[in-house]
């Protein structure tokens, strides 16, 4: 499963709405109209004041007796005294009422260590109701008798249960998926009913073991529905009997899945639903149908998804020897869901922004994440489905692994260097700061009160790292060797990331034993390096530390570090890329090197070969260092880390100011370099280098952030570029303008490096230097103005619009502003996505009064907090919007906290997700921690707090 926050491109980024998203470019703004606004009221406050009134101002004794949240261990695993092994299900689904049936062949467990023989099921009593169980076709249970139910369970007492091993329950229940606010279960979206079961909410479904290592064969699915509303029915598995009716304006069909899989891989899909189809032959000769589905409207926006899902199955076989497995492969886009996407076996559900895409409506980064997350999907059919986790501590081992696939399919499809480039933007954007933060956990987390709480970046990003480093060590041949035993050993099981290491430990006979740490340890590791080179014997000596300054007390990680040698005077490669692995708090290695013109300067961490901050102990010679590596490294990587390294020196030290003439001159000259050197390329690469550090990388640097210097010093930083090289940018601008006349549309990687070069050439030519000079303002918003009007594309559009949001102190600017954004608005004509992109836009702007723009926002029709998507458009990119949110006044926590008031009793996952937005108070100055802190408090004492919000704001107040 993907997270939606968790993938971006930079999270490719993740996610869309991240930090390091966000600040990678010019912040974005606007406003809705005032007299529109005003006739809309303000259905914002409504809300709240209703859901104040219904939900959270119960009564202490109710809130006494409600159950207090429940942490559960890794340590406390116990396998079930009873397996669901086989399952055949019928849905009956009328408006306002869904009855389920369900029979369940219960096989009991010989080897289960638990006490007691009782029949334990999972089973959410706030969406399910309980009509009637029976026991092999037996009189009705009775409650209090043969069972009791609880508020999350239902236990079916030993003394109840047949004689035999093997025994069928037999169960019927009712829920209301048109109520379902949470998207967790059953629930009805648009024309159309979908499910969402990972990673507990079959429960909200029927009563059943809702736990991975219950994996069971899901015989038959039969769907009834209304026939005309509803003429699409699909489930998971292949079609068995296809659509029939059966009277009173009624159909059915009947699903089939051979293979086992846990409760959390069930789907179903009811709806009137377009789609495209198409084929793909595996390499064995079997034809599998490929069918994507979407509301009607969207069908011309599905080609390039379809593109995409052939591409996986083709890369997972050439790659990994990876086949598909079934006759039928469907998709289906769905508007209301709090993923990115769910890999069900054989009907993947998307959240619609990672599917739906064409020219007019996605930008190149729309492209890169449906790409990169149909993969992701794709490849979960092998690494989550299966092969799944055995309990949900294990999450890492599949999506970690299945991250990682996803990061090289598009590598080997695009560019390896600019893949690794945003992968790495990602990390640092959000998963540094997870770390250094009171949610930080190993990627195999010993405790949870709410799983959903860990689908973190930690888990997803840096378990991807975690596998990555796997290769690194081993090789690609020999990680393959270890993928290959992997599912000879453990295919159709459920099993834990201690299986997965122990298969690439076997496959390679090596000793494994140490890296382990990397699951059981929290924290990002610090690696330091210093380095000499004795010219009499040509010996260069590099010796290598490890620490944990957020977790002193780890022990020493296994760290694979890929290093390189660079002549500072000739620019040649001195020493190919070697792997050093260090195990033990410091190492020292030796080289002898020959024709060494200039100093040796060492290439260290290429490909970010490791999770780790690096430090340069040679602190004399360090921007000498980076000087070289961001000229000649043969690593285009650590070509383009030098560079940020060099721009964070200068921004670090304007927010000291102490930014002197030998700070600018070493990134004036690395920018001239990236300008004019004809060793890059590609043009994306070109632009990277191009880009300041964001705002969240440059944070995780600092030991108190104040967000709004920061914004300040890095401003500045920039004024000073673009006025230093305006022509320069100006002359490529042009250049790449004129090649692109005419030029059909086409998302590969050459036209995308174009776009985003050609963008970042606006970005520095539009930057004001001096905001009180109204014909520099001007001047730049007319510019902005011209190549939004200009534009063929959603990125070159969105490029423009991000400038000109944040347009202020002038009224004919501002004109300009308001009038590409009305027009923007308009030409979307209802386009959730591009609606989504609309109201995220002016939620990042750098205006000051950008929170009144976004509470205004909140009032429009298009938005709906019930929406993830819509939400966190809007809200979530405000928050990370971080001189704006952390304003000194405190206004930013005032609004989150009411708006995570009104959304937990809707959405527990969406709101725990925006409570996170205030738990890293000890990273900020003393003021905005105090209001943060307060803020915490009293979201805790919110009566009803959904346990998901309670968890993470609990350790935020730890």
């Amino acid at each position: 499963m993907m997270r939606s926050v968790i993938r971006s491109v930079p999270f490719r980024g993740i996610y869309n709405t991240n930090s390091a998203t966000i600040s990678s470019s010019k912040s974005l703004g606007g406003l809705v109209p005032v007299a529109e606004a005003h006739k809309l009221g303000n259905p914002f406050k409504n809300m709240l004041a209703s859901i104040k009134r219904n939900t959270r101002l119960m009564s202490t004794a109710a809130v006494e007796a409600s159950s207090a949240p429940v942490e559960i261990f890794r340590k406390d695993y116990l396998a079930p005294a009873n397996f669901v092994t086989e399952v055949s299900m019928d849905f009956d689904i009328e408006e306002g009422k869904t009855v389920v049936k369900s029979d369940l062949v219960v096989r009991k467990n010989a080897d289960s260590k638990n006490d007691k023989g009782d029949l334990l099921l999972d089973g959410d009593s706030s969406s399910v109701t309980l009509l009637s169980a029976r026991l092999d076709g037996g009189e009705p249970l009775v409650e209090g008798v043969d069972y009791e139910l609880g508020d999350q369970s239902m236990v079916i007492f030993e003394k109840a249960l047949p004689k035999s091993d093997t025994f069928t329950l037999s169960t019927e229940v009712s829920i209301v998926p048109e109520d379902n606010t949470q998207l967790s279960g059953f629930y009805k979206s648009g024309p159309m009913y979908c499910s969402q079961c990972e990673a507990e909410g079959f429960r909200r479904i029927t009563y059943y073991p809702d736990r991975p290592d219950n994996m069971a064969t899901f015989k038959s699915v039969k769907i009834t529905a209304d026939k005309a509303k509803y003429p699409v029915l699909l489930s998971n598995g292949n079609l068995v009997k296809p659509t029939e009716d059966v009277g009173g304006g009624k159909h059915s069909a009947t699903w089939s899945d051979p293979f086992p899989k846990p409760s959390y891989l069930f789907a179903i899909v009811v709806g009137d639903l377009g789609s495209i189809s198409d084929s793909f032959t595996t390499s064995s000769g079997r034809k599998v149908h490929l069918e994507i589905f979407s509301e009607k409207e969207n069908v011309d926006k599905l080609d390039y998804a379809m593109e995409s899902l052939k591409n996986s199955m083709k890369w997972d076989e050439d790659k990994f020897g990876l086949e598909y497995d079934l006759d039928i492969y469907n998709v289906v886009a769905v508007n209301d869901f709090n993923m990115g996407a769910m890999e069900n076996k054989g009907l993947n559900v998307f959240n619609t922004a990672y599917v739906l895409a064409d020219q007019k409506t996605a930008s190149d980064g729309d492209y890169e994440r449906v790409e990169g997350v149909i993969g992701h999907e794709y490849f979960h059919n092998w690494t989550g489905n299966r092969v799944t986790c055995r309990d949900w501590f294990q999450l890492t081992l599949k999506e970690g692994l299945t991250v990682f696939r996803d990061q090289e399919f598009s590598g080997d499809l695009g560019s390896k260097d600019v893949t690794r480039i945003e992968n790495v933007r990602g990390l640092r954007g959000r998963q540094f700061a997870e770390d250094s933060g009171p949610m930080s956990h190993p990627i195999r987390p010993e405790s949870y009160i709410a799983m959903d709480n860990f689908y973190t970046a930690t888990v997803y990003s840096k378990g991807a790292e975690v596998i990555r480093m796997y290769q690194t060590l081993l090789t690609p041949k020999g990680f393959r060797k270890g993928m290959d035993l992997y599912f000879e050993r453990h295919d159709g099981s459920a099993v834990t990331c201690d299986d997965f290491r122990a298969a690439m430990a076997d496959a390679n006979d090596v000793n494994l034993d140490q890296f382990e740490k990397w699951y059981l340890q929290n924290g990002t590791p610090t690696l330091s390096y210093s380095s000499s080179f004795d010219a009499s014997t040509s010996t260069f000596t590099i010796t290598l530390s490890q620490s944990s300054p957020t977790n002193p007390s780890n022990e020493p990680f296994h760290i694979p570090v890929s290093f390189g040698i660079i002549d500072s005077s000739s620019g040649e490669e001195l020493l190919p890329t070697e792997v050093l692995e260090l195990k033990e708090e410091s190492a020292t290695f030796t080289f002898k090197l020959s024709n060494v013109a200039g100093k040796p300067v060492p290439s260290i961490l290429r490909g970010f070969s490791a999770p780790v901050k690096l430090i340069n102990e040679n602190v004399d010679e360090a921007t000498s260092q980076l000087q070289t590596l961001a000229a000649y490294d043969t690593d285009g990587f650590n070509r383009w880390e030098a560079g940020q390294k060099i721009f964070s020196t200068a921004i670090f030290a304007e927010l000291a100011e102490k930014c002197d003439s030998t700070i600018l001159d070493a990134v004036f000259a690395t920018f001239q370099q990236s300008l004019s050197s004809d060793k890059l390329g590609d043009d994306s690469i070109r632009a990277y280098n191009l880009m300041l550090p964001t705002e969240g990388s440059l944070a995780e640097d600092l030991e108190t952030i104040e967000p709004v210097k920061l914004r300040e010093a890095r401003g500045t930083i920039k004024k000073l570029v673009a006025k230093e090289f305006k022509p320069q940018f100006q002359s490529l601008y042009e250049k790449l303008t004129d090649e692109m006349k005419g030029v059909p549309f086409a998302v590969d990687s050459m036209s995308i490096g174009k776009r985003r070069l050609r963008n970042v050439c606006l970005d520095f030519i539009t930057t004001t230097v001096n905001r009180s000079d109204e014909d520099e303002v001007l001047a730049n918003a007319k510019v902005a103005h011209s190549h939004y009007h200009a534009a063929n594309t959603m990125t070159d559009k969105l490029a423009a619009m991000s400038i000109l949001s944040s347009v202020y102190g002038c009224a004919e600017a501002e004109a300009l502003r308001d009038e590409v954004l009305a027009h923007f608005f308009e030409e979307a004509a209802g386009d959730a996505l591009v609606v989504n992109k609309w109201f995220s836009v002016q939620a990042s702007s750098t205006k000051p009064d950008v929170l009144d723009d976004v509470k205004r926002l909140m009032e429009h029709p298009e938005f709906n907090i019930k929406n993830p998507n819509r939400c966190r458009a809007l809200v979530s990119v405000f928050t990370a919007n971080s001189a704006a949110f952390h304003a000194e006044d405190g206004s930013g926590y005032d609004f989150i906290t009411n708006v995570i008031n009104t959304l937990d009793p809707l959405n527990p996952q969406v709101a725990s997700r925006m409570c996170g937005s205030l738990i890293q108070h000890k990273r900020y100055d003393a003021g905005r921690g105090k209001m943060m802190v307060e803020k915490l408090k009293l979201i805790k004492e919110f009566d009803g707090l959904s346990p998901d919000s309670f968890e993470v704001v609990s350790r935020g107040l730890k």
